[in-house]
């Protein structure tokens, strides 16, 4: 192939993931040239609402899957938690990058944790499952919506309509932004699970074998093992990404994996919580078990009376 063409969101966070695959495919194929195309989606379009009650994360994938379809262009670059567990017309990931930090972070220019916040601080966030973990943690604080991009979110907090909003660490990383605010605390997993696929770049590609080869180097065995766990997990639950579910996976160079998961209610009234170690060796196998003893415990209930609750 001559020429590949990267269907990108312009936002500068979606454009930093596309200038990096597009700089290591150019480092791995010096004779292909390698180019962006900008779409705006209807995530990107409609900012006044929760994601939940809008239908999702997948409505930041739909109009790069057309460019796609039509032949404009060849990839798209995302955030892997952002994108859905099941495609249509043909669509598969083609790559899963090596994971940045996996954790979520508190931003805040007065407080220096989460503890320290006071009652009734304002936190802006529109995860329910961030909102979910805040408010076991801190039952006292009120959970504002946050919608917008990185630079929007933080200038919100700048101009004090929040006392901390809640980011993804790899994120604050890939923009170099962790020292434009005055507190900038990554939460440990042991308090706030991350999302599914947080912090890897997922490709997604046509089902072409031609693309496919030209992506197999970008993929990285971890964060691959990893997130075919959590998304998985996700998958079986039929949870999608508008739900409370946190679900992360780490795999240590002896091949052990520990696995950490979360499914609740947004105001954390209810909450199912468990640890498992496993190995890579069932890594394809342990994302379907681990739902299934959630299942067991009734997730499936509890997500559709959140699911009720978020779309109210």
């Amino acid at each position: 192939m001559k020429k590949l063409v990267i269907a990108s969101r312009g936002s500068k966070l979606a454009l930093w993931q596309s200038e990096h695959i597009k700089s290591r495919l150019e480092a791995l194929y010096p004779g292909m040239e390698v180019s962006i195309e900008i779409y705006k989606t209807q995530g990107d379009k409609i900012l006044d609402v929760p994601l939940a009650k809008i239908g999702g994360k997948g409505l930041f994938t739909k109009e790069l899957e057309e460019a796609m379809l039509r032949g404009d262009a060849h990839i798209a670059v995302h955030s892997l938690k952002d994108v859905p567990t099941r495609f249509e017309h043909g669509f598969v990931l083609g790559a899963i990058t090596k994971r940045e930090d996996v954790r979520d972070a508190m931003l805040s220019e007065k407080y220096a944790s989460i503890d320290a916040l006071p009652k009734g601080a304002v936190v802006g966030t529109t995860s329910l499952r961030r909102k979910m973990q805040l408010l076991k943690m801190r039952p006292d604080l009120f959970i504002k919506d946050l919608r917008g991009n990185v630079q929007t979110r933080m200038e919100k907090l700048k101009d004090g309509l929040y006392d901390a909003i809640i980011l993804a660490a790899a994120g604050m990383n890939r923009l170099g932004l962790r020292t434009e605010v005055k507190h900038l605390v990554a939460i440990d997993k042991d308090k706030m699970i991350p999302a599914m696929g947080q912090a890897a770049l997922g490709i997604e590609c046509l089902n072409d074998p031609e693309i496919l080869k030209i992506l197999e180097p970008l993929n990285d065995e971890a964060a691959l093992v990893e997130t075919t766990i959590e998304r998985t997990f996700i998958d079986v639950l039929d949870g999608g990404c508008q739900v409370p579910i946190g679900v992360n996976a780490k795999m240590y160079q002896d091949g052990k994996i520990d696995v950490e998961a979360v499914v609740g209610m947004p105001d954390a009234s209810e909450m199912i919580h468990e640890h498992i170690v496993t190995h890579k060796d069932h890594y394809k196998t342990v994302g379907a078990e681990l739902a299934q003893k959630f299942i067991a415990q009734g997730a499936r209930e509890i997500l559709k009376r959140a699911e009720a609750v978020a779309f109210r």
